[in-house]
C-alpha cells in the first residue's frame, strides 16, 4: 500500500515537472494569417520542432548573415538521414524549399511551418518524409527580413508589417545565383553543394496589376537545358499545377506580369531566366527548381493557404516520383560530360509566335492621370471580366554556343578570383604545376567591348562583341585547366563563356582587360605613320583606300592614327584579348 501511493505521487511529480509539449504555431496563424513575426521566432520554431519530433528534425545553423544573425534551416524526414552523406549513400532524394529570398514577399515562410507541422502531424502528405529528405529554410535573406515595416510592399495585402527585398547590403539574393557575392548566397550555394538537391523551391509574392488569378508555378527544366529532363521538370510543373488546380486556386505556368507595363491587352511573354535566378540557375546543375509566386494583390490569408498547398504538392510529387526524377537527374549529369564539341544553347528568348488565351481579370479603365501625365489603368475588382490576351511562350535559343572539345585555360594573373568562383559552384578544375608550351587555342578579341552606363548589383557590366579564333599560345605555371566533361559543364561555360548573360565576364570580373593603358602621343604617331607608309606603300595603299570608303574615320584623327598604332610593336596585344582561352586538349 505505501508503494502503490509512492510510485503515484512519484508518477503525479514526474507529470508535474514534465516540459510542456512545444507550440509549433506562428504568429501568422494566431493572428489569423494578419502578422507575421521576427526572426526570432524562427529561431525558436527551429528548435522547438527538432524538440518535438526528435527523430524526424534537425534544426542546424548552415551561415551568418553580415549583421551576425544566424542562417536556420531544418533537415527533416522519416528515413533516419540526417547528413548529406546519408542521403546521398540511400539515394533519397532531397528537396530544398526556400523562403524570404525577398523578406517582403514572406508567405513561404509561414506556410512553409504550417505544411511542416501538418507533414510532420500525418495530416498532409502522409508518408512523404519516409522517402525523401526536406530542407527548409525559413527565411533565406535574414538581414531584410529585420528590416521591419509597413509599407516594405506598398503594393501588396498584408501582411501587416513585413521585411525588406534586399540583404543588409543592398544585394538582392535572386540576382546573386551565378556571381554569388553575397555572403548569405554563399553560404546557400555550401548548403546545395553538401545535399545536392533534387528540386529547389524558391516561394516568392509577384508585383502587377490586378486579376484573379492567383499564383503562377514556373518550372525549369522544362523549355531549358538538358532536353530529356525536362520531362521529369514538366511532369512536376503539370502535377502541382493540377493539385492547386483542384483545390480552387487559378494557376499559370507563367510569369503574369503584362508585356507592357500597365496595358492588360498587351498580354503576356514567357520567359526562361538567366542563372542569376534560382530557376535559371539550377537546371544548369541539371536540378529542378520551381518558382511559386502567389498574386500580390490576394490578401494574406489567402497567399499562405495557396503557398501551403503548393509545398505540400511538391513534397507529395517527389514521394511517388523522386527516384525516377533522381535517375533520370543523374542521366542528365552524364549526358552532360559529353556536351564537349557540340552545341550548347545558353540563352533562351520567346519567339513570335503568338497564341490567344482567355485570361480572368476585372473590368477596367485606362484614362490619362492628371497626377503622373501619362496613361493609367484602373480595376473594379467586383466586376470579373474575361481578358482574350497574347501570350507569347514558345521558347527559342537566343545564344548558342559550339562548346570547346577540352576545356577552359585561365592564367595564374586571374586564377584567384576564377577559382573561388569555381569552388562556389563545386566545379572541377586542377592547377597546372608546369608551363604549357606555345600550342593553339582560342582566344576572344573583343570588336567592341561596351560598359554598362550605371552599377547593376555593384557591378559595372560588360559585353562583348566578336568571336572565337585559333591562335597560338602559351600559358604559364599556376594557370588553371577547367575540363568541359563533367556534371555541370553548362555551368561552367554559364560563367566562362564571355557573352553569356551572367558570365564572370559579364558582371565585370574582367573589365581591366578592355581599359587601355599606355597610349602613343599623337605627335609621335604621326611620325611613326609616315615612316610606316614609307617604308610599306601597301600600307599607304590601304590607309588612302580606307579615307575614301570609310567617311567616319576619315573625319577622326584619333581613328587615323590608331589605325597605325594598332600596327606598331608598341601596340599592347593584350588589349580587348579576353584573359581566359579555350583548348581542345587537356593539358
Amino acid at each position: 500500500m505505501i508503494r502503490s501511493a509512492l510510485l503515484l505521487a512519484l508518477a503525479v511529480s514526474a507529470s508535474a515537472t514534465a516540459a510542456p509539449a512545444p507550440d509549433l504555431t506562428t504568429v501568422s496563424e494566431r493572428s489569423q494569417f494578419q502578422q507575421t513575426g521576427r526572426y526570432d521566432e524562427v529561431i525558436a520554431l527551429c528548435s522547438a520542432f527538432q524538440r518535438a519530433y526528435p527523430k524526424a528534425v534537425k534544426c542546424i545553423d548552415f551561415g551568418r548573415t553580415p549583421e551576425g544573425r544566424p542562417m536556420k534551416a531544418l533537415i527533416v524526414t522519416r528515413t533516419g538521414a540526417m547528413s548529406a552523406q546519408a542521403a546521398q549513400q540511400r539515394k533519397l532524394p532531397v528537396v530544398l524549399i526556400q523562403g524570404g529570398i525577398h523578406a517582403g514577399e514572406i508567405d513561404g515562410k509561414d506556410a512553409g511551418f504550417l505544411a511542416l507541422r501538418e507533414i510532420l502531424e500525418n495530416k498532409a502528405a502522409p508518408g512523404a518524409l519516409e522517402r525523401q529528405v526536406l530542407l527548409f529554410v525559413p527565411v533565406f535573406n535574414v538581414d531584410g527580413h529585420e528590416r521591419f515595416g509597413k509599407w516594405n510592399r506598398p503594393n501588396q495585402r498584408g501582411p501587416v508589417e513585413m521585411g525588406w527585398r534586399t540583404t543588409a547590403q543592398n544585394f538582392n539574393l535572386n540576382r546573386d545565383y551565378a556571381k554569388a557575392d553575397s555572403p548569405e548566397m554563399q553560404a546557400m550555394l555550401a548548403l546545395v553543394n553538401a545535399w545536392d538537391p533534387l528540386a529547389y523551391v524558391d516561394l516568392h509574392v509577384t508585383d502587377g496589376a490586378k486579376f484573379e488569378h492567383d499564383v503562377s508555378i514556373q518550372v525549369e527544366p522544362v523549355h531549358s537545358a538538358d532536353t530529356a529532363f525536362r520531362e521529369a521538370g514538366l511532369a512536376l510543373r503539370t502535377n502541382v499545377i493540377d493539385e492547386l488546380t483542384r483545390q480552387g486556386s487559378l494557376p499559370h505556368a507563367f510569369y503574369m506580369s503584362f508585356a507592357e507595363t500597365d496595358n492588360p491587352a498587351s498580354g503576356f511573354i514567357d520567359n526562361v531566366s538567366d542563372p542569376r535566378f534560382s530557376t535559371g540557375y539550377f537546371p544548369l546543375r541539371n536540378r529542378m527548381a520551381m518558382l511559386v509566386e502567389t498574386h500580390s494583390w490576394k490578401d494574406y490569408p489567402t497567399r499562405v493557404r495557396i503557398t501551403r498547398n503548393a509545398v505540400v504538392s511538391v513534397l507529395s510529387q517527389v514521394a511517388q516520383h523522386g527516384s525516377a526524377w533522381l535517375a533520370a537527374a543523374r542521366a542528365a549529369d552524364a549526358r552532360a560530360q559529353a556536351l564537349p564539341g557540340t552545341d550548347v544553347v545558353l540563352s533562351y528568348k520567346a519567339s513570335d509566335k503568338v497564341r490567344m488565351i482567355d485570361f480572368r481579370g476585372y473590368a477596367y479603365t485606362r484614362t490619362m492621370s492628371e497626377v503622373s501625365g501619362q496613361l493609367m489603368t484602373r480595376y473594379d475588382e467586383t466586376k470579373p471580366q474575361i481578358w482574350t490576351v497574347p501570350l507569347r511562350d514558345e521558347m527559342v535559343p537566343s545564344l548558342v554556343v559550339h562548346a570547346p572539345r577540352g576545356g577552359y585555360l585561365v592564367p595564374p594573373a586571374h586564377a584567384s578570383m576564377v577559382a573561388a568562383a569555381l569552388k562556389q559552384h563545386n566545379i572541377s578544375y586542377r592547377v597546372l604545376d608546369t608551363a604549357l608550351a606555345p600550342a593553339e587555342v582560342e582566344t576572344f578579341r573583343a570588336d567592341k567591348a561596351t560598359a554598362a552606363a550605371g552599377s547593376v548589383e555593384s557591378h559595372q557590366r560588360m559585353t562583348l562583341s566578336g568571336a572565337w579564333k585559333k591562335e597560338t599560345r602559351s600559358m604559364p605555371q599556376g594557370a588553371l585547366y577547367v575540363p568541359l566533361a563533367q556534371p555541370r559543364a553548362r555551368l561552367v561555360m554559364a560563367l566562362l563563356e564571355p557573352q553569356a548573360p551572367d558570365s564572370l565576364l559579364a558582371w565585370g570580373r574582367f573589365n581591366n582587360a578592355f581599359e587601355r593603358k599606355e597610349y602613343m602621343e599623337d605627335y609621335v604617331a604621326e611620325d611613326v605613320a609616315r615612316q610606316m607608309m614609307a617604308a610599306k606603300p601597301a600600307l599607304a595603299a590601304e590607309f588612302k583606300a580606307k579615307l575614301a570608303a570609310d567617311p567616319a574615320f576619315a573625319a577622326s584623327g584619333e581613328a587615323r592614327l590608331e589605325f597605325f598604332a594598332r600596327l606598331h610593336d608598341s601596340w599592347d596585344e593584350r588589349f580587348n584579348l579576353y584573359p581566359v582561352v579555350r583548348t581542345d586538349r587537356a593539358p
